[in-house]
Formats: structure tokens, C-alpha cells, sequence
């Protein structure tokens, strides 16, 4: 029996206003480096992928923990930059990004996570947040009007596990009171909400709308499976369908297998049609 729904945060209920690329490279002129957009981004892609994970632990003083987080984005920040420019002064550009992404003026809210959320709630499930963040992501979330619908919020830098380790999504299911056979997360990543979720033995949805946005011209190659929705789950299905209605395909065909419990949709809005397929 399903019981528990655990949600990752940037790139799947809330994003960046504008790429995150352009962000670093508008504010590097503004400190005195011009840079190429695409390329600050896919030197940023490179680092991020090949630093430690952003996790320090529990048992670390709020104030120390907050002093380790920084450094981690501030040596991921100066590794991206390092093959593409000098700054006169790094530490006042870093200031500034830091700061950027932390005020929630900067974030937008996917239009269907408020929807999808209240009808799972509604529908007696408990909802969490795993995510590979720091501190900053409490304030965005309140901003944003997605907090009240958690009973528990697990970053990475708190926990002291980053996925894709399924340790972290075991003190998520831990705070909840679940089994991993309860549970079922949803995410935007392959490498990091897919193959940890998996690991810790949690059913899939990914939220991947760019690969039907490619196979959009070769329906065979995104196979729909028709299996329909458990009555447990109808309440929540039918609001999902109401977020998704500006599709310009039947939902079935914008949600098919990925793997063993996993299923990749089209958009957040048919996590919860989703939820029929695993036969909980």
C-alpha cells in the first residue's frame, strides 16, 4: 500500500527563473568577467557532476554546518570558472550568486506542483522533499507557497547523504515512518533521483518532459502502457489530468515505463495517473 510520496525540489517542483547559466554569466559582467553563457553552463554541468556530494552530516552546529555549505557552492562556483576567466575580486562575485539564489524572486514554481500536492494530500498520503540542497531551500519553498504540504524536508547538507546514496532517502522514509515498498519519489534526474530511489528500493516517477519533446516524431519509440489507474489513487488522478490538460497528447502516451518501477512522464501533473501503474 502506497503511503508515502517523496518529492525532489529544483528542476522538478520548483526552477530557476532563467537558466542558471545565464544567471551566472549576467552576474560575472556585472563583477567584471563577460563569459559565454553556454559554455559557464556546460563548465558548471562538468563540475557539479564531478564534485562530492553537498552532505555534511547531523550533529554539526547550525552555524558551522551553514559555513560548510557555502564553501562547497564556493568551490564548485571558482572550479567552474577556472578554464574561463579571472575575476578582479571572486569572493564579492560569489557573495552576490550565493545571494541570487537564495532570494525566491529568483525561483518559479512548476504551475502544477500546487495541484498534484493538495490532491495527494488529500488523498490521505504523506508527502516529503529529498533534495541535494542547503539551507537556503526552506525560504524558497515558503516563498513559494509548496512548505505546508510537507511533513518532513531532508536536504543533503543536513542529512549527511547526497544522492544518488539511498541513504538519504532512508532517513526520509525513516521521518515519515514508511518502508521503501510504502513509498514511491519523484524526480527530474536519472542519475540522482532514479538509480537512488531504486537503490533504496522506492518506485520511480520521472519527470522528464525533453524526452517526449525528441520522440515526439516517432510515437513507437515511447510506447504507452494502458494500465489503468487503482480506485485508492482516482481522487488525486483526476486533478493531475486537470493540471495536465494543456497537453497537446493523451496522457498515455506522455507516460510510459523507464525500467523496473520506474515510470517517465511528460509532466509533473501525471505523477499521480502514475501511480496506478506500480500496483501498490
Amino acid at each position: 500500500m502506497l503511503r508515502a510520496v517523496l518529492f525532489d525540489g529544483a528542476g522538478t517542483l520548483f526552477h530557476t527563473r532563467e537558466p542558471a547559466g545565464v544567471s551566472y554569466a549576467k552576474i560575472a559582467a556585472r563583477f567584471g568577467l563577460e563569459a559565454d553563457e553556454r559554455l559557464v553552463a556546460d563548465s558548471f554541468r562538468r563540475a557539479f557532476a564531478a564534485a562530492p556530494g553537498l552532505a555534511f552530516g547531523p550533529g554539526i552546529e547550525a552555524a558551522r554546518l551553514r559555513e560548510l555549505e557555502r564553501e562547497w557552492w564556493r568551490r564548485l562556483v571558482r572550479t567552474t570558472f577556472a578554464e574561463i576567466g579571472v575575476f578582479p575580486d571572486f569572493d564579492a562575485y560569489f557573495d552576490a550568486l550565493f545571494a541570487f539564489f537564495a532570494d525566491p524572486d529568483n525561483w518559479v514554481c512548476d504551475s502544477e506542483a500546487p495541484i498534484l500536492l493538495a490532491a495527494l494530500r488529500e488523498s490521505g498520503l504523506k508527502l516529503g522533499l529529498v533534495s541535494n540542497f542547503d539551507f537556503r531551500v526552506y525560504r524558497i519553498l515558503e516563498a513559494l507557497g509548496l512548505a505546508r504540504y510537507f511533513e518532513a524536508i531532508t536536504i543533503s547538507s543536513e542529512a549527511g547523504y547526497a544522492k544518488p546514496s539511498p541513504e538519504i532517502f532512508r532517513v526520509a522514509l525513516a521521518r515519515h515512518g514508511v518502508a521503501a515498498a510504502e513509498a514511491l519519489h519523484v524526480g527530474d534526474s536519472e542519475p540522482l533521483d532514479v538509480a537512488g530511489a531504486r537503490a533504496a528500493g522506492i518506485a520511480v516517477v520521472l519527470v522528464d518532459p525533453d524526452a517526449f519533446a525528441r520522440d515526439a516524431s516517432s510515437p513507437s519509440a515511447l510506447p504507452p502502457q494502458a494500465t489503468a489507474a487503482r480506485p485508492a489513487q482516482r481522487a488525486a488522478t483526476g486533478s493531475a489530468q486537470a493540471a495536465a490538460a494543456g497537453a497537446t497528447e493523451p496522457a498515455d502516451q506522455r507516460m510510459v515505463p523507464c525500467g523496473e518501477r520506474c515510470m517517465r512522464v511528460g509532466s509533473l501533473g501525471l505523477t499521480a495517473m502514475a501511480l496506478g501503474r506500480f500496483g501498490f
